[in-house]
């Protein structure tokens, strides 16, 4: 099976226990795919050196670098082609929603409640974290 992340599981997966972090051990160990492409990566790289992140972990570089560096190195990175306007209340979830068709994956992980309210995507499941484990 091979998926996208949308970055709040990413984070929080990278961060914090939970069922977010099962999932990025369950890449870490190569039992699922993860698919990203760079604006996903770009995102997520932003988004840890944010304050409110930096604030709450130790050995903030040491740590930044080696989860960038962790995630592209264990993920298939795509180049979407095509663009999508799916998520209307949210545009910047739309580029997930492309990573996702172009890496031809099986689900989209998320916590959004914009992406989590269509359910589905060109035969593609959007779930939460929680909702992996149980499928």
């Amino acid at each position: 099976m091979n998926f996208v992340l949308d970055t709040n599981v990413l984070v929080s997966g990278t961060f914090w226990k939970g069922d977010s972090a099962k999932i990025i051990k369950c890449i870490d160990n190569k039992k699922i795919e993860l698919v990203l492409s760079e604006e996903l990566i770009e995102e997520y790289n932003e988004i840890i050196k944010r304050d409110e992140i930096l604030d709450k972990i130790q050995n903030k570089n040491l740590i930044l670098d080696k989860s960038v560096q962790r995630i592209i190195q264990d993920s298939i990175i795509v180049e979407p082609k095509k663009k999508f306007y799916i998520v209307k209340e949210d545009s910047d979830d739309n580029k997930i929603i492309e990573c996702a068709f172009e890496g031809k994956i099986d689900y989209i992980i998320s916590q959004d409640n914009h992406l989590l309210k269509l359910k589905e995507f060109n035969d593609i499941k959007i779930i939460t974290p929680k909702r992996i484990y149980k499928n």
